[in-house]
């Protein structure tokens, strides 16, 4: 769990660092580019480990992004990126099944159907708070996409997670039980 976490933190770290810097400086150019120096000096360091597909992705995404927002002086580029994370892991989720290698024996053997459909409630999670991120950069207003990346998009995570965590526990406890009287 701690291995999924530092991930999606590195996945997600040009963001990361342009949130803190633009809360500590209410300045969209200088996060901006502190984002952009920040990604490739991430890029440079993956370099020694060998980069991942969303390293060089996430690369791509803040220098156009990044380079638009600077080159216009329009904070709505760079501000979309989290979306098109989400819309990238969106598409992912919609693959059948994927969610099941990531659950224990006993959900998969129980109630698999279910984990496949909670795949795919996962996958609208995701193409939901993407066209959220959107719709809040379009404004331009940097305090509501502040609190929206740092609290909404998070905390509906937590949430869905929690829902499933406890969903799952109540179907397989129901059909464990119905198993043991059958």
């Amino acid at each position: 769990m701690k291995s999924v976490f530092a991930r999606l933190a590195s996945d997600f770290l040009s963001t990361i660092v342009f949130l803190v810097v633009y809360l500590a400086t209410d300045n969209v150019l200088i996060a901006t580019a502190i984002a952009i120096v920040g990604a490739i000096a991430q890029v440079v360091y993956a370099r020694v480990k060998g980069p991942g597909y969303m390293t060089w992705a996430s690369l791509g995404l803040v220098i156009v992004l990044g380079g638009a927002t600077l080159l216009t002086n329009d904070p709505r580029f760079v501000l979309a990126k989290p979306a098109i994370g989400h819309i990238a892991i969106g598409a992912i989720m919609l693959k059948r099944g994927w969610m099941l290698r990531y659950l224990p024996p006993i959900v998969t053997e129980t109630i698999p159907g279910y984990a496949t459909l909670a795949g795919y409630a996962w996958a609208g999670l995701m193409f939901i708070l993407a066209a959220g991120t959107i719709a809040i950069a379009a404004t331009g207003d940097m305090k509501l996409w502040a609190f929206y990346v740092s609290v909404v998009l998070l905390g509906a995570k937590i949430a869905a997670f929690a829902i499933q965590y406890v969903a799952f526990r109540f179907l397989v406890g129901n059909r464990l039980r119905a198993a043991a009287r059958a």
